[in-house]
């Protein structure tokens, strides 16, 4: 019964003869709708004066900072921002692999937003290690081990964009790649969606959390995705290079001097200055 056909009474004809709620009955009923409707704008005032989330620019990496002074093309503090914001919040608790430390000691100590900025600086230190930081990277491996067709291409695999990744990667982890769309553009036009900086680092995300939090690996293991967090290789050796200057929170010990106050913000200005300047 409404509130409304409460106060009016009940005229069904079916009742023989007008009726009303007794008083108290009616006080009763109204005051639950009333409450009703206070917390449900409670509710919606909470949801609009909610906090935006809060992002920072991330520390520069040896590559993005060397290729500010050469004017070449750095890491887009925007990318940070992508990072930031898609990191999940399991990617934030204690649920973290222990050798995160390695890189960030102080990891579990710090804030959420200070985990996120770290999580930009890995992730920008990964694509360094991995793509140079240039987004339109595309690699063919010939390794018998990578060196397969793709299952949604239908063509052999080519590593693709900031974080090296392929099509079938949609499939498995329900990242954001059109090959129907993709397939009708050149291999390194900017618009494939494989090549876009956001998706590729939010799939890189959600690699990275089936890698440590689905499956409860380390962050460095001989099973990751990527050969580049590959224990005692090569490649590994190269990303740790890139792993030397994280977010001051982390408290990691013999930071760069030249690279403390700089952010990719900086970098990516002073690279602008350098190219103009030519």
């Amino acid at each position: 019964m409404t509130l409304g056909r409460i106060l009016r009474g009940n005229s069904s004809p079916r009742a023989g003869r007008h009726t009303c709620m007794p008083v108290p009955a009616l006080i009763a009923v109204h005051t639950r709708v009333v409450a009703r409707i206070a917390i449900s704008c409670a509710i919606a005032c909470l949801a609009v004066s909610a906090p935006a989330q809060q992002t920072k620019p991330a520390p520069p990496t040896p590559i993005d900072a060397k290729k500010a002074e050469l004017g070449g093309k750095t890491w887009n503090p925007e990318w940070d921002q992508i990072v930031e914001k898609a990191v999940p919040a399991d990617m934030l608790s204690r649920q973290v692999p222990h050798d995160v430390r390695k890189f960030c000691p102080r990891f579990y100590r710090m804030s959420d937003t200070d985990k996120r900025v770290f999580w930009a600086y890995f992730f920008q230190a990964l694509a360094g290690a991995e793509a140079g930081l240039n987004p339109t990277t595309r690699v063919r491996h010939m390794e018998p081990v990578v060196d397969k067709i793709d299952g949604v291409t239908h063509r052999p695999i080519h590593q693709e964009g900031l974080l090296q990744l392929t099509y079938e990667d949609s499939a498995r982890y329900g990242c954001d790649f059109d090959w129907a769309k993709d397939r009708k553009l050149k291999s390194d036009d900017p618009d494939r969606t494989i090549l876009q900086p956001e998706n590729n680092l939010e799939c890189g995300i959600k690699i990275l959390e089936n890698q440590i939090i689905t499956q409860h690996k380390h962050l460095v293991t001989k099973s990751s995705y990527w050969s580049t967090l590959h224990p005692g290789t090569l490649d590994y050796r190269v990303f740790v290079k890139e792993m030397i200057n994280p977010p001051e929170a982390c408290a990691k010990p013999a930071r760069p001097e030249r690279l403390k106050q700089e952010t990719t913000v900086t970098v990516h200005e002073q690279a602008e200055q350098t190219a103009a300047a030519r």
